[in-house]
């Protein structure tokens, strides 16, 4: 069974996650973590964007998927949950560890306000 690859990259291109995350950071992200309440992703939503998100809560989507109900940390930047909806489980695609430029740090699962 081929898994893929277990790391990856990716760079932040808008407002969406500020003062988190900032246009042009580069993202250390897991291909195989799980998400969990609290923690950054990497998403595709309805419309096909991908985007770096907050996983706020476990929820359904209305064909009955399991998905997650994912914000953005700045509500007014940016396109979430709130306009697209759930996120089915198969749409989160990684899960971000760590921001390694600039200002490298090590991100953690935070409730979200």
């Amino acid at each position: 069974m081929e898994r893929g690859p277990r790391w990856g990259f990716a760079v932040v291109s808008g407002r969406s996650m500020t003062p988190l995350l900032a246009p042009g950071d580069r993202l250390l992200v897991s291909y195989r973590r799980p998400a969990r309440p609290g923690a950054v992703v990497v998403a595709r939503l309805a419309d096909g964007t991908v985007a770096v998100k907050r996983a706020a809560q476990r929820r359904t989507t209305r064909t009955g998927q399991a998905g997650w109900w994912l914000l953005s940390d700045n509500p007014d930047e940016g396109v979430d949950s709130r306009h697209r909806g759930v996120v089915p489980d198969d749409q989160v695609l990684a899960v971000v560890t760590a921001r390694i430029w600039p200002r490298p740090r090590r991100l953690r699962a935070a409730v979200p306000d």
